[in-house]
């Protein structure tokens, strides 16, 4: 089955040798590049055409590289997951001068690097992961990662989710890195300073209610504009059939399954969200799932009591997942399918029949604006190549 690819566009504003941010022309005169926006140019057009431009020129006109980037694309293996942790990174592989840009931040010293690093820490928390690192020129080395935060001022410690490319800029004096970029995935704009940038951070602060319980675990893989991609990791369910997809009339039969109503009368924790799955293209062959805890095994569950209750294991998958607040009523729930499904199929992905409703909340002692729902689509295969 053909892989799916998001399209991803990695921009390159980093010239190998890093006094300064410098365009090259065909002409080999080079100019200097203003990061702030022209309101008489398209700004992201502006830098698709300089960074194929500056790639032919780079490949044709550059001396063979005498860094051994091949040992540096391994360090920022081994390096890049201790970003947030204890242990940090090595600043001894910056320059003194090296340039930080993403759409909100820049600093131009390894000071101000490793200050905006301590700051994302402290205010943050947060739980950064490398996907993969690959040189992209030959002064060049460029990283995929996702990473979550909290934000840990505000009293609900809304979650912030952030995925994308940094692109790094090698200094062919001396090795060390002298440029970083940040691309992020849900916005157009990555300049700096970005207005979509900003909206991006402060869209993301609203508050939604997620129980303390334990929950599917997932890894965020891409988060675009409209919706996050997720690596679900295997759970079990308790599972019965619903007559609509934003239905609740097989409840209290799979509930009943936790609280005791099984071969052994175990009682089992309760867990969120609260699924119901549509496996059919009009919606209509619905399901009610409580999802298990994690250490449960099928096979060592006890039986349900009842015959129209069921225990199913889903395998591991990646579902593509929007957001949303609110009571999930049918009609809501059903545009939000549509919504996903198109921006799926807009982005070149193949999406599976069918859907999930995730309902985290009890509706009974949750202000609807503050309800955590989602719609989620399984997807065919995925790559973040």
């Amino acid at each position: 089955m053909a892989t799916a690819h998001l399209s991803t566009q990695i921009l390159r504003p980093i010239l190998p040798v890093c006094g300064s941010f410098r365009r090259v022309t065909t002409t080999g005169l080079p100019s200097t590049i203003i990061f702030k926006t022209r309101k008489e140019l398209n700004p992201r057009n502006q830098y698709l055409k300089w960074a194929r431009k500056l790639s032919l020129v780079e490949q044709s006109s550059l001396p063979k590289p005498t860094v051994d980037v091949e040992g540096l694309v391994s360090f920022l293996y081994d390096d890049l997951p201790h970003l947030f942790d204890d242990q940090g990174i090595h600043p001894t592989a910056y320059d003194e001068q090296v340039k930080f840009r993403d759409p909100i931040t820049k600093h131009d010293t390894i000071n101000g690097y490793l200050f905006n690093i301590s700051l994302l820490k402290n205010l943050f928390r947060p739980l950064f992961q490398l996907h993969w690192v690959k040189q992209t020129g030959p002064y060049e080395i460029t990283t995929r990662w996702s990473m979550v935060m909290k934000f840990m001022l505000l009293p609900w410690k809304p979650e912030l989710v952030f995925t994308g490319t940094s692109v790094m800029g090698i200094n062919p004096n001396n090795g060390k890195f002298c440029s970083h970029v940040d691309f992020w995935d849900s916005i157009e704009n990555n300049e700096y300073f970005s207005l979509e940038g900003l909206w991006e951070v402060f869209r993301q602060l609203r508050i939604y209610k997620t129980p303390d319980l334990e929950t599917p675990r997932y890894q965020i893989l891409k988060r675009t504009a409209n919706y996050e991609v997720r690596k679900y990791a295997s759970f079990v369910v308790v599972e019965t059939n619903e007559d609509k997809l934003s239905g609740s009339t097989g409840f209290n039969a799979v509930a009943g399954y936790i609280f005791g109503k099984n071969s052994t009368t175990e009682k089992i924790p309760m867990t969120t969200p609260v699924f119901t799955q549509a496996l059919d293209p009009e919606l209509s062959d619905i399901s009610i799932q409580i999802v298990l805890p994690l250490e449960k095994d099928i096979s060592s569950l006890p039986d349900p009591s009842q015959e129209t209750v069921n225990l199913r294991k889903v395998e591991v998958g990646i579902a593509a997942a929007l957001k949303f607040s609110g009571k999930p009523a049918e009609d809501v729930v059903r545009e939000k399918e549509k919504a996903l499904r198109s921006s799926l199929i807009k982005d070149g992905l193949k999406p599976k029949m069918g859907c999930l409703l995730a309902r985290y909340n009890d509706p009974g002692q949750t202000w609807s604006f503050t309800m955590r729902n989602e719609v989620l689509i399984w997807l065919e295969e995925f790559s973040l190549d």
